[in-house]
Protein backbone atom coordinates (compact mmCIF):
# COMPACT_ATOMS: atom_id res chain seq x y z
CA UNK A 1 0.00 0.00 0.00
CA UNK A 2 1.23 3.51 -0.82
CA UNK A 3 2.61 5.65 1.98
CA UNK A 4 0.30 8.53 2.89
CA UNK A 5 1.83 12.00 2.82
CA UNK A 6 0.25 15.06 4.31
CA UNK A 7 -1.07 17.58 1.80
CA UNK A 8 -1.67 21.23 2.60
CA UNK A 9 -3.90 23.32 0.34
CA UNK A 10 -4.38 27.09 0.32
CA UNK A 11 -5.61 29.96 -1.82
CA UNK A 12 -3.76 33.24 -2.32
CA UNK A 13 -4.76 36.46 -4.04
CA UNK A 14 -2.97 39.54 -5.39
CA UNK A 15 -4.51 42.22 -7.66
CA UNK A 16 -6.77 40.20 -9.99
CA UNK A 17 -4.78 36.95 -9.72
CA UNK A 18 -5.97 33.91 -7.77
CA UNK A 19 -3.59 31.04 -6.94
CA UNK A 20 -4.57 27.61 -5.64
CA UNK A 21 -1.67 25.69 -4.12
CA UNK A 22 -1.17 22.09 -2.97
CA UNK A 23 1.93 21.36 -0.89
CA UNK A 24 3.30 17.94 -0.02
CA UNK A 25 6.51 16.94 1.72
CA UNK A 26 9.17 16.28 -0.90
CA UNK A 27 12.30 17.51 -2.61
CA UNK A 28 11.42 21.19 -3.09
CA UNK A 29 10.15 21.34 -6.69
CA UNK A 30 7.76 24.19 -7.49
CA UNK A 31 5.38 23.78 -10.43
CA UNK A 32 3.18 26.64 -11.65
CA UNK A 33 0.48 25.92 -14.27
CA UNK A 34 2.34 22.80 -15.41
CA UNK A 35 5.69 24.58 -15.86
CA UNK A 36 8.71 24.74 -13.60
CA UNK A 37 8.59 27.94 -11.52
CA UNK A 38 11.93 29.25 -12.88
CA UNK A 39 10.63 29.09 -16.45
CA UNK A 40 7.13 30.40 -15.68
CA UNK A 41 8.39 33.37 -13.62
CA UNK A 42 11.31 34.30 -15.87
CA UNK A 43 12.70 37.39 -14.10
CA UNK A 44 15.15 37.11 -11.21
CA UNK A 45 13.05 39.40 -9.01
CA UNK A 46 9.98 37.14 -9.25
CA UNK A 47 12.09 34.02 -8.64
CA UNK A 48 13.56 35.55 -5.48
CA UNK A 49 10.09 36.63 -4.30
CA UNK A 50 8.86 33.06 -4.72
CA UNK A 51 11.66 31.71 -2.47
CA UNK A 52 11.16 34.20 0.39
CA UNK A 53 8.41 32.38 2.37
CA UNK A 54 10.48 29.17 2.38
CA UNK A 55 13.63 31.04 3.48
CA UNK A 56 11.72 32.92 6.21
CA UNK A 57 10.21 29.69 7.54
CA UNK A 58 13.57 27.88 7.04
CA UNK A 59 11.97 24.97 5.16
CA UNK A 60 13.88 25.30 1.86
CA UNK A 61 13.67 22.06 -0.14
CA UNK A 62 11.24 20.30 2.20
CA UNK A 63 7.98 20.77 0.26
CA UNK A 64 6.84 20.12 -3.30
CA UNK A 65 4.45 22.80 -4.55
CA UNK A 66 1.87 22.49 -7.32
CA UNK A 67 0.22 25.84 -8.08
CA UNK A 68 -2.61 26.77 -10.40
CA UNK A 69 -2.85 30.51 -11.12
CA UNK A 70 -5.45 32.46 -13.09
CA UNK A 71 -5.91 36.14 -13.92
CA UNK A 72 -3.64 39.16 -13.94
CA UNK A 73 -0.04 39.44 -15.06
CA UNK A 74 3.14 37.68 -13.99
CA UNK A 75 3.84 39.98 -11.03
CA UNK A 76 0.33 39.62 -9.59
CA UNK A 77 0.40 35.88 -10.18
CA UNK A 78 3.73 35.55 -8.36
CA UNK A 79 2.33 37.55 -5.44
CA UNK A 80 -0.73 35.29 -5.34
CA UNK A 81 1.44 32.14 -5.30
CA UNK A 82 3.60 33.58 -2.50
CA UNK A 83 0.47 34.39 -0.48
CA UNK A 84 -0.95 30.89 -1.03
CA UNK A 85 2.35 29.16 -0.19
CA UNK A 86 2.62 31.20 3.00
CA UNK A 87 -0.89 30.26 4.04
CA UNK A 88 -0.19 26.58 3.32
CA UNK A 89 3.03 26.72 5.36
CA UNK A 90 1.13 28.38 8.22
CA UNK A 91 -1.45 25.59 8.19
CA UNK A 92 1.32 22.98 8.29
CA UNK A 93 2.85 24.25 11.53
CA UNK A 94 1.59 26.72 14.17
CA UNK A 95 5.12 27.93 14.96
CA UNK A 96 5.64 28.90 11.32
CA UNK A 97 2.43 30.93 11.40
CA UNK A 98 3.88 33.42 13.88
CA UNK A 99 7.13 33.75 11.89
CA UNK A 100 5.34 34.28 8.56
CA UNK A 101 2.84 36.71 10.07
CA UNK A 102 5.63 38.83 11.54
CA UNK A 103 7.37 38.90 8.14
CA UNK A 104 4.11 40.06 6.50
CA UNK A 105 3.50 37.09 4.21
CA UNK A 106 0.06 36.18 5.56
CA UNK A 107 -1.59 39.55 4.97
CA UNK A 108 -3.42 40.02 1.67
CA UNK A 109 -2.12 42.93 -0.39
CA UNK A 110 -5.41 44.67 -1.16
CA UNK A 111 -4.04 47.22 -3.64
CA UNK A 112 -6.04 47.08 -6.88
CA UNK A 113 -6.15 49.14 -10.04
CA UNK A 114 -8.39 52.17 -9.54
CA UNK A 115 -11.41 52.32 -11.82
CA UNK A 116 -11.88 54.85 -14.61
CA UNK A 117 -14.40 57.56 -13.73
CA UNK A 118 -16.96 59.01 -16.17
CA UNK A 119 -16.07 62.40 -17.64
CA UNK A 120 -12.34 61.66 -17.34
CA UNK A 121 -9.88 59.88 -19.64
CA UNK A 122 -8.55 57.71 -16.77
CA UNK A 123 -8.83 57.08 -13.05
CA UNK A 124 -7.31 60.40 -11.95
CA UNK A 125 -6.41 62.26 -15.13
CA UNK A 126 -8.70 65.07 -16.25
CA UNK A 127 -9.37 66.35 -19.74
CA UNK A 128 -7.42 69.54 -20.57
CA UNK A 129 -9.04 72.65 -19.11
CA UNK A 130 -9.63 75.55 -21.48
CA UNK A 131 -10.39 78.93 -19.94
CA UNK A 132 -11.52 80.46 -23.25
Amino acid sequence: MAKKTQTFAATGRRKTSVARVRMTEGSGTVTVNGHEANTYFDTAMLQELLKKPFITASVVGKFDVIASVKGGGKSGQCGAVVHAVSRALASSDDELKAVLKKAGFLSRDARMKERKKPGQPGARKRFQFSKR
